[in-house]
Order: C-alpha cells, then structure tokens, then sequence
C-alpha cells in the first residue's frame, strides 16, 4: 500500500518532494485538483465534497494506506468530518492526517506570531483554534493572501513580489517573532518571504516541519507502517495538466515521471 498525498493544486508538491526526500523508500501517489483550484474562496461544503472526492480516490483507486491532506483550507475546512464520519463509515483501517495541526503545534513555541494564508483558512480560524488549545496566551496575527495561489499555479515569481510585500506589510511593527506560511503552495515563495521579513523572524515552512511529524506519526503506528510497500516509485495525478505542472514534476521528480490525468 502506498502513501497518498492531496491538494487542491500544485502547492502540495513541495510536501510531497521534501517527505519523499526524507523517506524514499516508500511509494507515493500526489492527486492535484488542478482543475478546481483554489479551494480558498469555496464553502465549507464544497471543499468537503472535494476534498472527499480526492481522498476516495486515493484510497480505491490507489490503494493507499494513509493520506496526508497537503492543503491548509481541506485541513481547516474538511479534515475533522473526513476523519469522523468518511473513514468511520468507508475505510475505517486506514488514516488521513493534514497539516495544519503540526504548524500550530510550530506556531506554539512562539509568544506572537503571523500567519498567512488563503481566505478560507484565515476566516476558518483554524489557526487560532487549535494553537489555543495548547497555549491561549499566544498573540496571533492573521492576514490572507489570496492571490499567491493561482501565482504558484503559473510558475510566477516576479508578478508575485508586489503581493507578497502587501501581504506582509500587515505586520510591520507588530513585532512577531514567527510567521507561518498556512498554505502549502507559499513555500514557492519563500526565499522571497524570509528575505523581505530579515533575520529576526522565524519563517515556518510547512515543508520544512512536516517531515517530522510524520516520521514520529509512523513510529507510533506500526499497523499502517508495516502496510506500506517499499517501491521508492512516485506517481503524480493531476485533474488538469498545465505547463507549471508538467515543468514542477520533471524538475522535482525526475525527467522520467510524468503527470497523469485523472477524474474526480
């Protein structure tokens, strides 16, 4: 069985190249809703029926173990009801975890932080629920940035520098000592984030810290470790096939893998 990874686009392929860098032994399958992308402006319903579409899919038509659930809106929007009544009633031996948790989990070591991310996911509050539930005396600052995704869908980076100096302009003088980029496509960008933000502020990658997590999550787990097949192969799904696809995956995956087309 295989380790299954969704997005609503392209973002979670940062996710997927840097936890199949770390753990490359394992199979992987990436699903891409790049057709319906973003999911940030859609109701709790919609990204629901979506986001259950995709992990279905994974699981019957991929035969995956597990699913990590590559996107901040799913996650915020999606993922308590997948886990409590989808899995309950469909696949209840196998598992979907997100990533939003373990960035609040990041977020907590800090006395005041700023989040960006879609609107979906700032207005959701999600950020702010769960990093209560383990510290409510942390500051937090939130500010959507729209926009980033469907640039990171393009492959664009000079178009995106105005947007990304407005988004963050919000945190001028509110002296955070963290910002947490709450969606999984922003790591595009985060070069050009850390070096407008200087120093003295911790970016929090999702990257970067959900590696971890999920090594730690498999340890403890060992009736879905011990399920999952040793392959190294990578398969990328997509639900349409654009350029920055195409050019992401051969640049990340290797000149041999190629995005495969898909229906939801």
């Amino acid at each position: 069985m295989k380790i299954g990874i969704f997005d609503s686009g392209v973002g979670g392929l940062i996710i997927a190249k840097a936890i199949r860098k770390a753990m490359p032994e394992y199979d992987y399958v990436y699903l891409g809703d790049t057709k319906r992308v973003p999911y940030g402006n859609r109701s709790h319903e919609t990204v629901y029926e979506f986001t259950k579409q995709g992990v279905g899919y994974l699981f019957r038509k991929e035969n995956c173990a597990i699913v990590i659930i590559a996107c901040n809106t799913a996650s915020a929007k999606a993922l308590r009801r997948i886990q409590q009544e989808y899995l309950v009633e469909n696949f209840p031996e196998r598992k979907v975890l997100g990533v939003l948790v373990p960035t609040a989990e990041e977020c907590a070591k800090y006395k005041k932080v700023g989040i960006i991310g879609t609107s979906g996911t700032v207005s959701s509050d999600s950020f702010v629920c769960e990093i209560g539930k383990i510290n409510s005396k942390i500051k937090i600052i939130q500010n959507p940035a729209p926009m980033l995704v469907p640039l990171v869908e393009e492959g664009e980076k000079e178009l995106a520098l105005p947007f990304i100096k407005k988004y963050l302009k919000v945190f001028d003088g509110k002296n955070i000592e963290a910002l947490a980029l709450g969606c999984t496509h922003y790591p595009f960008y985060k070069s050009e984030i850390r070096k407008i933000l200087g120093k003295n502020i911790k970016v929090i990658s999702q990257d970067e810290i959900i590696i971890d997590k999920l090594k730690d999550y498999l340890k403890r787990h060992d009736e879905i470790t011990k399920k999952l097949s040793c392959g190294k192969h990578a398969k990328i799904l997509v639900t349409d096939i654009t350029k920055n696809v195409e050019k992401l995956t051969k640049d990340w995956f290797g000149e041999d893998t190629k995005p495969e087309l898909v229906k939801l």
